[in-house]
């Protein structure tokens, strides 16, 4: 049997499932008479399962194809996230909360299987810490008619049904023994499939973990319990004072002026630098800059990523938590005396910059080149200059934080002087463009971003009398643009791809800054990581302290 015809199995046996169970349901609500809770459930279950987990079966299809012999299995595993949704809600649902719950878990539903279904992203506890860090002016790119239908269909509808219900007024002992019957049927039928599909469940489970992040909402649930677990349990209180011993070199006798470009959601490999065949750096490759072709990221979303590069942690032992406890190289810099500024154009600093001077360029209210509701990136080099003047004394660092290419609306991160590539997707609804038309309004931002680092580099030449100049700049994690129908970035790091982990990283030096360029472009090539951030921005500023580790400096003997 081809897969068209099992497909249309599949469906046919989705749409009798539906009406079987949501049928009387439906008609039940909008008689608003009064029901048992545990049917309530079970249909809320259902409905969920076969509705809300396109992208699991989807997902679970790939993997295993849709034949005969495996429909079955496919089937069984339909029936077990039903038994985990009833087993779950059972075990939330009490008395009058029963009624917000369901809501809550139903609108929360629709919003996961919109993203998993447009976006192909799992949301996991990273996911979670990123969403709550996200702002307005982030979630209004992801702002579609889709979403809107989505959160209709699969959020509000159904929670008007069951805002509408009536629940039968029983006795605490009735309402328990019914749960009991509930979670022990559904606990029953959930050991049966895994007895009976023994085999399949054991490749499942060891082979194919993936397929299990989008199982929409248990993973979720497991997802915000861990985030949760992790917040209230973790053993960090207060400010650790780290480098409190920092000091200036006593050779360093010039100044320092060192500008910190924090990428957003550059690919390595959309970097002509790397290889790429469009020409999308033609302004940097005229610069006499060190292009570093093998840099990992520590995570694969702004809020794991940022926070690590500036920790003193490397991304094996990095816990979010933790290192918001412990000063960032910011700090460490600081107490040798070196004058800190933050200029964001991005989200916000995610921590990092709280005790340094923070500047928002978000806005018109900073940022001089806004059009459109949306600001440029060179509008944080504009009154650089005031800044330095006003501080004639001590070294200085800048971290300028990119709005970069952050999706999906890639169109709107670049002037339309720089739309060399064309025609381009002029939608946040990624799947409703081709792959190419993605591609090159990606590349277009890129091009801009190499504008951007061009201008900061000129910037610094106009400081090179007075200052050692320098500039370093690394994405913060790298993007999917649709290959195997991902999108955007975020995914796990164990099994996310190469190509949201894997970053541009660029320096350039100033006349005076004494360097071993040849040296440097050979280190260049070999495999390098957010790790050596930290370290390697304390060469930077020449300081000398205890938390200072050369093995993970990239400038260490370089000089």
């Amino acid at each position: 049997m081809d897969n068209s015809k099992c497909l249309r199995t599949v469906i046919s046996l989705r749409i009798t499932m539906r009406n079987l169970f949501f049928g009387d349901a439906v008609f039940t609500f909008f008689k608003s008479t009064q029901v048992l809770q545990w049917k309530v459930i079970l249909t809320v279950a259902f409905f969920l399962t076969l509705v809300a987990n396109t992208a699991f079966f989807k997902h679970v299809i790939d993997v295993y194809s849709l034949s005969w012999s495996t429909l079955p299995f496919i089937v069984s595993l339909a029936i077990l996230l039903v038994s985990v949704c009833v087993i779950l809600l059972t075990l939330l649902s009490w008395g009058r909360a029963t009624k917000p719950l369901l809501i809550i878990i139903l609108m929360a539903s629709s919003f996961v299987a919109y993203f998993m279904d447009t976006y192909d992203v799992v949301i996991d506890a990273h996911m979670i810490e990123n969403i709550l860090q996200t702002n307005l002016n982030e979630s209004a790119d992801l702002f579609s008619v889709t979403l809107i239908l989505y959160v209709a269909l699969i959020g509000i509808i159904p929670s008007i049904l069951i805002y509408r219900v009536s629940f039968r007024d029983e006795g605490i002992k009735a309402v328990l023994i019914e749960k009991a019957k509930l979670f022990g049927a559904a606990l029953g039928i959930a050991l049966v499939v895994l007895v009976v599909f023994n085999k399949n469940y054991t490749s499942f489970f060891r082979e194919h973990k993936p397929l299990r992040y989008y199982a929409n909402p248990a993973y979720y649930f497991y997802s915000v319990g861990h985030y949760v677990q992790k917040f209230l349990s973790h053993p960090y209180t207060g400010l650790q004072i780290i480098g409190k011993d920092a000091k200036i070199s006593a050779t360093d006798v010039d100044r320092e002026l060192v500008i910190l470009v924090v990428g957003e959601a550059a690919r390595w490999d959309h970097f002509s630098l790397n290889g790429y065949s469009r020409e999308t750096n033609p302004l940097l490759k005229k610069e006499d800059i060190i292009n570093f072709s093998q840099f990992s990221s520590c995570g694969t979303e702004t809020a794991v990523s940022v926070p690590c590069m500036f920790s003193s942690l490397t991304r094996d032992n990095y816990e979010g938590e933790k290192a918001g406890h412990i000063e960032n190289v910011l700090d460490v810099i600081a107490h040798a005396g070196v004058n800190v500024l933050w200029r964001d154009n991005n989200s916000d600093s995610k921590g990092v910059a709280l005790r340094a001077t923070y500047e928002d360029y978000k806005s018109s209210d900073k940022n001089t080149m806004c059009e459109g509701g949306e600001c440029r990136d060179e509008g944080m080099l504009v009154g650089l200059d005031e800044y330095i003047k006003s501080h004639p004394k001590g070294d200085i660092v800048i971290v300028l934080h990119q709005m970069g290419n952050h999706g999906p609306a890639y169109y709107k991160r670049y002037p339309k002087e720089f739309e060399k590539f064309t025609p381009v997707c002029k939608s946040n609804q990624l799947e409703q463009c081709s792959e190419q038309e993605i591609t090159n309004a990606y590349d277009n931002a890129i091009l801009y971003t190499d504008h951007f680092l061009s201008k900061t580099i000129n910037f610094l030449k106009g400081h090179n009398d007075k200052f050692e100049t320098a500039m370093f700049y690394v994405s913060d994690h790298g993007e999917s643009l649709g290959e195997k129908g991902l999108y955007l970035h975020g995914f796990p790091y164990a099994i996310a791809p190469e190509v949201q982990k894997h970053v541009p990283a660029v320096m350039w030096f100033g006349k005076h800054f004494e360097v071993n360029k040849r040296k440097l472009r050979e280190k260049a090539k070999e495999p390098l990581s957010h790790d050596s951030y930290f370290h390697t921005v304390l060469n930077f500023a020449e300081i000398n302290s205890s938390v200072y580790q050369s093995e993970l400096d990239i400038l260490h003997g370089i000089h």
